[in-house]
């Protein structure tokens, strides 16, 4: 079943980040405080009750930007064509402005159904002018206040209640894998290499594919699906309309996937922004495959291979479980490396373990180093079970969590990962104090 994809539209600064962030929820982090990849969550998926859908930023539209016209020309495209519900945000403080008659005329234009979000509701000023939003001529109108969490259950509400509810078992169940990297690292070239024919355009021109691709193939009997997805750019880059729709589907791509095969250029090595593509993917709990391509152009391959391995390691140290492939897609060198990785990090990440199997080996790793104790208190773990795949996510039940250190936690899971293949995939430990219960 396809999830219902929903845009938050308005001008700079009325606080749609904020309800961005309330709306999708806190979630368990897998990029805590991790350094080197990017915060910038512009997309993000919204599970309420029995539905479920996409939330999408669009931006702040600024009158006072030069750029102005062909900014509104962006978010009024990515409105009418990506989304199923529109959410106006206004700032409930400051009341009406010009700026807000311009998005309006907009959206009206847009047929779209329109929820007008009057945010920052949360003072006697604020309610007074609440009414004056009134005149943009919508019919649903929702008052909350991001910073204090206020009204975002009532509008998570009003968002879906016309929404059916949304089961994964719908979905097709062919294993899928996107092909992420940033413009020009290969990825069309590559995805023609496994399909060994020129199903995809390629060109030398950075950003050639503007869209994402499904490409069904067969692979020893079963069928698979492969999408190749837009070049990703730097979020300070995508001004055009067409970038900003390849960063969106290149985001929903990831969500729809299974595994993500991250695209490295061998010629121009590793860059920050490979970093930050890797985040998404990491973000969204997917399984991965770092794919070295383009290593035909690479003198002394077995000398290079093992520094470039390091370098990798080094750069992308929030997934050191990720395994690394080399290959070339323009000469098709090593390219059957590639599919045995893919299939089995998938495996990895639908990989469950037995209860009473993880219990034994997180009581041995308990006992051969046991935390040191804190203000006269010592963290004690009393029991463990797996809830879920796709990551492999753990719940752990312990005295008090905040005696958890974080290399303590990152001990944990290193000492999971060498009892159980879970290379490829991330895993998720969530701490729970004895008898607290699920949310």
């Amino acid at each position: 079943m396809r999830r219902p994809v929903v845009a938050l539209v308005g001008r700079p600064n009325v606080g749609k980040s904020t309800i961005f962030n309330r709306l999708v929820g806190k979630k368990i982090s897998i990029i805590e405080d991790t350094p080197g990849i990017t915060r910038d969550r512009i997309y993000g998926t919204v599970d309420f009750e029995n539905k479920s859908f996409h939330l999408i930023d669009t931006g702040g539209i600024d009158l006072a930007d030069e750029h102005f016209n062909d900014e509104i020309k962006v978010q009024a495209e990515l409105a009418i064509d990506e989304a199923d519900i529109v959410l106006f945000v206004v700032d409930g403080k400051e009341g009406l402005t010009s700026n807000d008659y311009v998005v309006r005329d907009i959206l009206m234009k847009s047929n779209k159904k329109v929820i007008v979000v009057i945010n920052k509701c949360d003072s006697k000023e604020s309610k007074d002018n609440m009414y004056d939003f009134y005149e943009l001529g919508f019919d649903t109108y929702m008052p909350v206040s991001g910073e204090q969490n206020e009204g975002i259950w009532d509008l998570k509400e009003e968002i879906t209640k016309d929404f059916e509810d949304y089961t994964k078992e719908d979905e097709d169940p062919r294993i899928k894998f996107c092909i992420i990297g940033r413009p020009n690292v290969g990825k069309s070239s590559l995805v023609n290499a496994i399909l060994n024919e020129e199903r995809v355009i390629v060109s030398n021109v950075a950003g050639t594919t503007r869209d994402s691709v499904d490409t069904p193939f067969t692979y020893h009997g079963e069928e698979y699906v492969v999408i190749d997805t837009a070049g990703m750019r730097k979020r300070g880059k995508v001004w055009e309309s067409v970038e900003k729709y390849s960063l969106l589907r290149s985001m929903k791509a990831i969500d729809r996937s299974d595994v993500c095969c991250i695209v490295i250029n061998a010629e121009e090595g590793i860059i920050e922004h490979d970093k930050h593509i890797a985040g998404y993917a990491l973000e969204a709990g997917k399984a991965v495959v770092i794919v070295v391509n383009k290593w035909d152009t690479v003198d002394d391959k077995d000398s290079k291979m093992k520094a470039f391995k390091e370098e990798i390691r080094n750069n992308f140290q929030f997934m050191p479980y990720a395994p690394i492939v080399f290959l070339s897609a323009l000469t098709k060198k090593r390219i059957h490396t590639l599919m045995p990785e893919v299939l089995k990090v998938y495996e990895n990440a639908n990989r469950e373990v037995k209860t009473s199997a993880l219990n034994d080996v997180i009581r041995d790793a308990y006992n051969l180093n046991i935390p040191p104790s804190y203000k006269g208190k010592r963290l004690k773990i009393f029991f463990s079970n797996q809830v879920s795949t796709c990551p492999p996510t753990f719940n752990i039940q312990v005295n008090s969590k905040g005696l958890i250190h974080f290399s303590y936690e990152r001990y944990i899971e290193n000492k999971i990962r060498e009892s159980f293949d879970f290379e490829g995939t991330p895993i998720i430990l969530q701490w729970k104090n004895k008898g607290e219960q699920e949310l």
